[in-house]
């Protein structure tokens, strides 16, 4: 055990060593892969010394997502303290079930869940859970949203056509969800949205006239906040009257962007929330906490209970359900994923998490002035948005990318919206500061003008 400590820590010094020296690594060839690395398992092991050589080839070339140079997905930089926290929460291997097993560790999780209720003032009736990501946080929301539209599903079954609704820039988790929950994906109405990829309320209003016209079961409502590719905010306040009218559970999706409810300065981008019947963030993206860390909170906390607890004496033999969270979650076993978010909560506090939140607005706002300012740039965002898209002398965004990553220089992505297509920048990783911003554009127009550009590619 000790010696495998100590060659912890040496690798955890060389990867810190290598995200300065090296911060994008090369990527390996998918066909060439188990050739390069030895990743077969045999019958008879491996010693310790080829072991810890083999553990830092496979370390040392898998992409470092926490350098400055990582801008690819909707996550990224490390922080020390929510670190500390994923490390203990490994040491302990907690399953978080049962204030049996958990202890205090439950509290920990009841405390996270206490605070967001009521920085969003949901009611003294609230509760919720932890997920392993915002997939699986919308997809409980839509089960309970089901099962409030019909008590009877959870021994029936769905026996009639239930509609849901989401804007045709809302993650691909809500058509996942559709089959999962036995809705179906021909039952999903992806409502219009305006030039900012926001819904549009009144297309919402339409729709659910139409359905409900058609002999069909309004049951659930999507309203995103942060969408994936220009990171825009449905109007929830306007959303809400429109679900408040007929009856409809709506959930408001913040896996990315929902961290917003700390900041002062940019909370009114959720504006409504409260009057939501559910609601997910994920830590792990815009609060810089180890993946994966996705908090859902319901306004009705018997909502929770009545689409996933069940009985199991083998199990619940100490303690009152409100300290059971097995009562209350999809899954059996959980690991625990609120002691790292608890860590750094509590070492830096709301007005930390505030600073966080909007070091990664600032961020963005640099990037769209640079890019105002160049014109040889096209930009295709809005303010307001932590997701940066542009073009670049017209090149083709999907090869700008692609050979960005192939040569190692950086990670960057490409999205489109309404039929243009461009490299989108997220601006997640509050550790950065304006200058990496700075040198993420000289990077990109080097390479263009040296390695694309002149070779006509």
């Amino acid at each position: 055990m000790q010696e495998d400590l100590r060659f912890f820590h040496r690798l955890a010094d060389e990867i810190t060593r290598k995200e300065v020296e090296e911060p994008v690594v090369k990527p390996i060839d998918p066909k060439e892969l188990f050739n390069k690395i030895d990743l077969e398992l045999d019958e008879n092991g491996t010693d310790d010394e080829e072991l810890q050589e083999l553990l830092r080839q496979i370390v040392l070339n898998t992409p470092k997502t926490t350098t400055k140079k990582f801008f690819n997905q909707l996550f990224g930089g490390r922080n020390s303290k929510a670190t500390l926290g994923e490390l203990l929460a490994v040491m302990l291997n907690t399953s978080m079930y049962t204030y049996k097993v958990g202890g205090v560790q439950i509290g920990i999780e009841k405390e996270i869940i206490h605070k967001v209720c009521s920085l969003i003032n949901y009611p003294s009736t609230a509760d919720g859970t932890l997920a392993p990501g915002g997939s699986m946080c919308n997809f409980m929301a839509l089960l309970m949203a089901r099962d409030a539209a019909n008590r009877n599903i959870k021994t029936d079954g769905v026996q009639q056509s239930m509609t849901m609704y989401t804007s045709e820039e809302s993650h691909y988790s809500i058509t996942k969800n559709a089959m999962f929950s036995g809705l179906g994906t021909a039952q999903i109405r992806r409502i219009a949205t305006d030039h900012k990829g926001r819904m549009l309320p009144g297309e919402l209003n339409a729709q659910v006239h139409q359905d409900m016209k058609d002999g069909y079961l309004p049951t659930f409502v999507n309203a995103t906040a942060g969408t994936t590719v220009l990171g825009a905010f449905d109007p929830i306040d306007k959303i809400a009257e429109v679900a408040k009218e007929h009856n409809i559970w709506l959930h408001v999706d913040g896996a990315y962007c929902g961290s917003v409810i700390f900041s002062d300065r940019y909370k009114h981008l959720v504006k409504g929330l409260e009057l939501s019947d559910s609601f997910c963030f994920n830590a792990h993206k815009m609060l810089n906490t180890p993946l994966s860390c996705s908090i859902l909170v319901t306004k009705q906390k018997h909502n929770l209970k009545h689409s996933f607890a069940c009985d199991a004496n083998y199990l619940y033999q100490t303690d009152e359900d409100e300290y059971n969270p097995g009562k209350t979650s999809l899954q059996c076993g959980r690991r625990n994923d609120a002691l790292k978010f608890w860590v750094l909560w509590k070492s830096i506090g709301s007005k930390g998490l505030e600073k966080m939140v909007d070091q990664q607005f600032h961020l963005a706002e640099a990037a769209r002035d640079y890019i105002r300012n160049h014109e040889d740039y096209t930009l295709y965002s809005y303010d307001d948005s932590i997701s940066v898209c542009f073009n670049y002398k017209d090149v083709d965004p999907k090869v700008i990318c692609n050979q960005l990553y192939k040569k190692g220089e950086l990670m960057i992505g490409y999205g489109s919206y309404q039929g243009e297509e461009f490299v989108r920048l997220v601006t997640i990783n509050s550790n950065n500061e304006n200058q990496q911003i700075m040198d993420f554009f000289k990077v990109l127009e080097n390479f263009t003008e040296k390695e694309l550009i002149a070779m006509n590619v």
